[in-house]
């Protein structure tokens, strides 16, 4: 037997990296946090989560896992890019679905996909999306279908952010065109053409962002659109700096290159992963940069780790450098 008034919220997508970061930050935010994952035979409690068996594909165990839940965070995706476009929105009708029995809020993690050059270099939420590529089309029609849930009982909330990064981004550009996890740094491939700014985002701080939304979404449009700054590299060269100053701190000296794009017309047509790189290649042919004052207006101040704290504990995280502090990086306002 639950709290009438107790906060829930199943997240879907917790074992990834940003559904286990807002996971974690709600828990000890004092939310009960459920969660689900394919394979589960037993239900367990662990690190203050209560996990259970079920699949993101199957409508009834989303339905039953957020019986009670004023919030579903929708954080999930198909493994390794496999069936993605075949899941991907079959999974967010099932959320849809479960948020209007509950009358509950739905949070999505955003992303620049749904956006064409037609609306470089400044984005504001209301920008029109003319996406070039099949997956900006998919998250154009997921959102729209997040629209029309909020004329039928549920609520949604979606932040928008850059390119993710964090200790726990598995799958993300940082980890997997930049650096090579679990590997001391010998070289940061930068991706971006000469010159060419780009916005990337701290998980951390994006968990944070949800979660201050959150404790306001009663005051929020049903449908609620916000993009985050995050950090901007002005010319595509600050990120790789901050990795490599960060790699001398801890006694490695890695070189900087270009990423080798001509490696993945090669290799695209099977290795899935990079045909998904190549995709969203044109992001770094243009700048591109989320406005985030509507965020400011609502929030105050956007949460934000230094540059060089947040590649710290991100390479940290990736076994590429030992800490040599374990503490959490500071936030401190824009």
């Amino acid at each position: 037997m639950t709290n009438g008034s107790e906060k829930q919220v199943l997240v879907l997508g917790a074992s990834g990296g940003i559904g286990g970061e807002v996971a974690r930050q709600l828990r000890d935010a004092g939310w009960r946090v459920k969660a689900l994952k394919r394979g589960m035979d037993v239900p367990e409690r662990r690190e203050g989560i209560e996990w259970s068996g079920g699949d993101a594909m199957n409508p009834d165990h989303v339905r039953q896992a957020a019986r009670g839940c004023q919030v579903i965070v929708h954080a999930v995706n198909p493994p390794g890019y496999r069936h993605w476009a075949e899941r991907v929105l079959p999974m967010v009708d099932n959320t849809i679905a479960a948020a209007i029995a509950e009358r509950a809020t739905i949070v999505l993690p955003g992303t620049v996909y749904n956006y064409g050059p037609d609306a470089f270099p400044s984005i504001a939420e209301e920008a029109p999306q003319n996406p070039l590529t099949r997956k900006g089309r998919i998250r154009v029609q997921l959102e729209q279908r997040l629209h029309d849930a909020t004329l039928r009982g549920a609520r949604a909330i979606v932040v928008r952010a850059g390119d993710f990064f964090g200790p726990r981004a598995a799958n993300s550009w940082f980890s997997q065109g930049l650096v090579q996890p679990g590997k001391p740094i010998r070289h940061i491939r930068v991706p971006n053409d000469a010159g060419v700014g780009h916005q990337w985002a701290y998980l951390p701080d994006v968990a944070r962002t949800m979660c201050a939304l959150l404790e306001q979404r009663d005051g929020l449009e049903p449908f609620a659109r916000f993009h985050m700054d995050g950090h901007w590299d002005a010319d595509g060269t600050a990120l790789a700096e901050a990795i490599r100053d960060v790699a001398r701190r801890h006694g490695q000296n890695p070189t900087i290159s270009a990423f080798p794009w001509w490696l993945t017309r090669l290799l695209a047509p099977v290795v899935p992963t990079l045909r998904e790189l190549r995709e969203m290649r044109y992001l770094w042919s243009e700048p591109l940069r989320l406005d985030n004052r509507h965020l400011r207006a609502v929030l105050g101040d956007e949460p934000h780790t230094p540059l060089k704290d947040a590649v710290e504990a991100t390479l940290a995280g990736m076994g590429c450098i030992t800490p040599l502090d374990t503490a959490s990086a500071p936030i401190r306002p824009r």
